[in-house]
């Protein structure tokens, strides 16, 4: 509670309440005034619940509140009708639950409450709804409410994407540049097209260029198909050879009953899998899928459910163990044979199951093997581009990679020495490097002191320059040098090359022409594809919106039809329920009770009860007086007896004896 207070109090401070609560001042509110805090909360949810909750009657307020949270879709922890009364007389638990679930979800339910000012079906009466009149406007009603829903979920889903309406509108205006700059360029096309002769008959050819090309695609297609065929078809091949040299090597030496008895084995095996282990895996399988589908057909389970659940396992553990001990004490010598002789069956079955997934694991382990080895031989194959290296050959490889394995590690140690050397030279750079900084400070330093800063810096600018002009200098020359050279080479390289080229520039305009028309072909024919591919995209994604609308249609149908169906379930009991009351009522020779005779009974001891109750409650308080009186004269005696014992006890004290006992007809008085 004291969680939930500080959230509410937070939340109320924050805007757009903004109120100043703090712990107590918000747990010392008056009735009136939390269910006013209430109905500025519902007033944010929905504006026309802003109102003052004085100007109308309790009973008003806690309709207009239950009703505001039905729509909201709350759902109380306590019965409705104690629900009410709470809500009627301003209980602080339950306005206060009602405050923790308005905050925790207030986007949701603002939705909703905007969602019900639309959606919330206005009830009419039957006679009313007779006239024509009102039955027309309530069909309209519906329409305009379904398309409410449509243009909701397309708004919601506009809102999900990435989409804004700026960028929306620079779209559109771009796409209505292109058109226009396409239309344009289509009327000059048409144009060019219109004086260029025959021009239909070129539209032919690149039509039918086009058509071979495709059809040239479709031919790699097949002869890639067929290639990858071929290929299968020679693995599976050589796969079966080796399957082949694998059983001729396992029948060498073998005699025929060996063969036999070696079937007989496998023949068992395989008879043992398919008889009683696959049978088994399958039912229980097939049980886990029934299991799963009971559990999904059956109705939502609550708390009580689960605890009947629970009381049955435990009343069958309860029955379970004491059938064991009922077993243990009767201790028949035939059951103990008998038991042994299934502790060994039951053995020999696990063992029998234990040895076949053994088995299965190890054929797929061979499998495996089997297709790794083939992986391997194919990467061998492609390395090396011929089968594995046998006998001299392969000692001969062996070798070849121990001398490459030699040298390698020979580089590798030259290679750490390298890099040893360079850790050594890039620590001795830095260490000089350090000391030139410091001599640079020294010597800037002293130049400061001299009244001539700067002029290291400058006497090494100006040998730099001076070097540099040297170096472009004789650079120049030779480049001048080179360049004249290089003029005569490329005159001389052009002339031949002009001539070579004539007669390939004078083939070449005419493609070039060609070309050009190709282009401007292809061009049309992209634009066409492209406006094309755009209208088929914006199709398809409307095509999908629909789809997804209709999957949501259809689970909320779903999940109202399993709601219904449970409902459904619950009135079939209530009417079973009450037929059986029915029952009673009409035979009444039935041993049956009904239910009213049971609770009519209940009553009647209750009522006795508190009759006899009442009866008790009577006489105590007739009593009470003359018994206080009793109980009050008993402590007055109390405190005067121990007054008496204390004086005669101090009385003793000063006499020097502490009492004085007189001994007559064989008893001890103490005398006071």
């Amino acid at each position: 509670m004291n969680e939930s207070l500080k959230y509410i109090v937070e939340q109320l401070n924050q805007p757009p309440y903004s109120r100043s609560y703090n712990l107590i001042s918000f747990d010392s509110l008056t009735p009136i005034q939390l269910l006013q805090v209430l109905n500025d909360v519902l007033a944010e949810i929905s504006p026309q619940n802003k109102m003052d909750i004085r100007e109308e009657g309790a009973d008003q307020t806690a309709v207009r509140v239950m009703t505001e949270l039905k729509y909201l879709r709350y759902k109380p922890s306590q019965e409705v009708q104690a629900f009410r009364q709470g809500l009627v007389t301003a209980n602080k638990p339950v306005v206060y639950e009602i405050l923790v679930w308005l905050f925790q979800k207030m986007p949701e339910v603002k939705k909703r409450a905007y969602l019900a000012r639309f959606l919330v079906k206005i009830e009419c009466p039957p006679d009313v709804m007779s006239d024509s009149n009102v039955a027309d406007a309530m069909a309209q009603y519906d329409d305009m409410m379904g398309q409410f829903k449509v243009l909701h979920k397309e708004a919601e889903e506009l809102k999900k994407s990435n989409y804004s309406t700026s960028d929306i509108k620079k779209d559109i205006s771009h796409m209505d540049e292109e058109k226009e700059q396409l239309s344009k360029r289509i009327e000059r096309l048409k144009k060019k097209i219109d004086t260029i002769p025959n021009y239909e008959k070129n539209i032919e050819i690149a039509r039918s260029f086009r058509l071979e090309q495709e059809k040239q695609a479709e031919q790699g297609q097949q002869k890639l198909e067929q290639r990858n065929q071929l290929h299968q078809s020679e693995q599976r091949y050589k796969r079966i050879q080796q399957q082949l040299r694998d059983l001729k090597q396992a029948t060498v030496g073998s005699t025929p009953e060996g063969l036999i008895q070696k079937l007989d084995e496998e023949n068992k095996v395989n008879a043992y899998l398919c008889q009683d282990k696959l049978p088994k895996e399958i039912e229980n399988k097939r049980k886990a899928c029934r299991d799963l589908e009971k559990v999904v057909h059956e109705p939502a389970m609550g708390q009580a459910d689960l605890d009947d659940l629970y009381g049955q396992i435990k009343d069958l553990n309860s029955e379970i163990n004491g059938l064991i001990e009922k077993r243990m004490m009767r201790n028949d010598p035939l059951d103990d044979k008998v038991s042994l002789f299934r502790q060994q069956a039951s053995i020999i079955a696990r063992k029998k199951e234990g040895a076949a997934e053994s088995l299965k694991d190890a054929k797929d382990e061979v499998m495996s093997l089997r297709q790794e080895i083939n992986e391997k031989r194919e990467t061998v194959k492609g390395l090396q581009g011929e089968e594995v290296l046998k006998g001299d050959e392969f000692k001969r490889y062996v070798n070849k990679l121990r001398g490459m394995s030699t040298m390698y590690k020979k580089k590798r140690q030259i290679l750490a020495e390298l890099r040893s050397e360079l850790g050594i030279l890039s620590r001795t750079e830095e260490i000089l490097k350090q000391k030139d900084n410091a001599i640079q400070r020294n010597l800037s330093e002293l130049e400061a002191k001299k009244g001539i800063s700067g002029y290291h810096d400058t006497q090494e600018e100006l040998e730099k320059v001076s070097t540099m002009k040297s170096e472009l200098d004789d650079m120049k020359g030779r480049t001048l040098e080179d360049i004249s050279d290089m003029v005569h080479r490329l005159n001389s390289k052009i002339a031949s090359k002009k001539s070579a080229l004539a007669p390939v520039i004078k083939e070449l305009r005419p493609m070039r022409q060609k070309h050009q028309e190709i282009q401007i072909a292809h061009t049309e024919k992209k634009s066409s594809y492209d406006t094309l591919a755009a209208g088929l995209d914006s199709n398809c994604s409307k095509l999908e919106q629909d789809v997804k609308a209709f999957r949501e249609e259809c689970s909320q149908e779903e999940s109202r039809f399993h709601y219904l169906n449970c409902m459904r379930n619950i009135l079939l009991l209530q009417q079973k329920r009450v037929e059986e009351e029915v029952k009673s009522y009409v035979n009444p020779q039935d041993k049956k009770k009904s239910y009213r005779e049971l609770y009519s009974k209940k009553i009647q001891e209750q009522e006795n009860l508190g009759k006899s109750l009442r009866e008790k409650q009577k006489a105590i308080k007739e009593n009470y007086g003359p018994s206080m009186k009793q109980i009050k004269m008993w402590k007055d005696f109390q405190v005067l007896m121990e007054c008496k014992t204390r004086c005669y006890l101090n009385k003793g004290k000063q006499k020097g004896d502490s009492a004085t006992m007189i001994r007559d007809d064989q008893e001890d008085r103490l005398v006071l």
